[in-house]
């Protein structure tokens, strides 16, 4: 596989999907693997580029026959990413970016321990609830729901390999941006692009 993994985990509110929007805005090499789920489509959002929408008794399928590299139920809703999908873009040189939570990269790791994680935070627990409000796509009862859970979710933030603190968007974007950068310079990855350079400068 030529391109790299991604994993990117946040809290509701935190402004991972601005962020990684913005970024395979400005980078064409990066693309975000469209997951799967059951929950409803939200107005705006499209079948097959937002989440392929799936019935739950067809996405448990997908889950017997072992269709899904990562699984895992939030808030009475299933979310799920294709494993043959990734794997294609990864050949294609894509670096794939997972937008799933603890749960899923837990899955990942297992199965691609190869694959870095980046975890986003908010500043305060106050800004998070801010933004939250300022979504308008929740009810008060949701919102509330998703702040309780956010303590238990950033607590897993120590799983992850790179923290990138959302308190200033532009600083946040750079920062995220800098570590796909720096991925595509490891060693394993330019030993491999560049295999004959290399060979040649050591004489082989």
């Amino acid at each position: 596989m030529s391109g790299s993994l991604y994993i990117v985990s946040a809290p509701s509110g935190a402004g991972k999907t601005s962020l990684v929007s913005k970024l395979i805005e400005q980078d064409t090499h990066i693309m975000v693997s469209v997951s799967s789920t059951t929950r409803p489509k939200r107005d705006g959002e499209e079948d097959g580029v937002n989440y392929h929408f799936l019935e739950t008794e067809t996405f448990l399928e997908k889950i017997e026959h072992g269709d899904f590299l990562e699984h895992a139920e939030v808030f009475g809703n299933f979310y799920g990413t294709s494993k043959s999908s990734v794997e294609a873009q990864l050949n294609a040189g894509k670096d794939v970016i997972l937008e799933i939570d603890w749960q899923g990269a837990q899955q990942v790791r297992k199965l691609m321990p190869e694959a870095t994680s980046i975890f986003i935070l908010p500043p305060s627990l106050e800004e998070l609830q801010r933004r939250l409000n300022n979504r308008g796509t929740d009810s008060a009862e949701v919102i509330e729901k998703r702040m309780n859970e956010a303590v238990s979710e950033m607590s897993h933030y120590d799983e992850y390999d790179y923290i990138v603190i959302n308190y200033n968007f532009e600083k946040a974007l750079e920062e995220l941006h800098s570590i796909f950068k720096a991925g595509r310079l490891r060693r394993e990855v330019q030993s491999k692009a560049h295999k004959n350079m290399i060979a040649g400068l050591l004489g082989e």
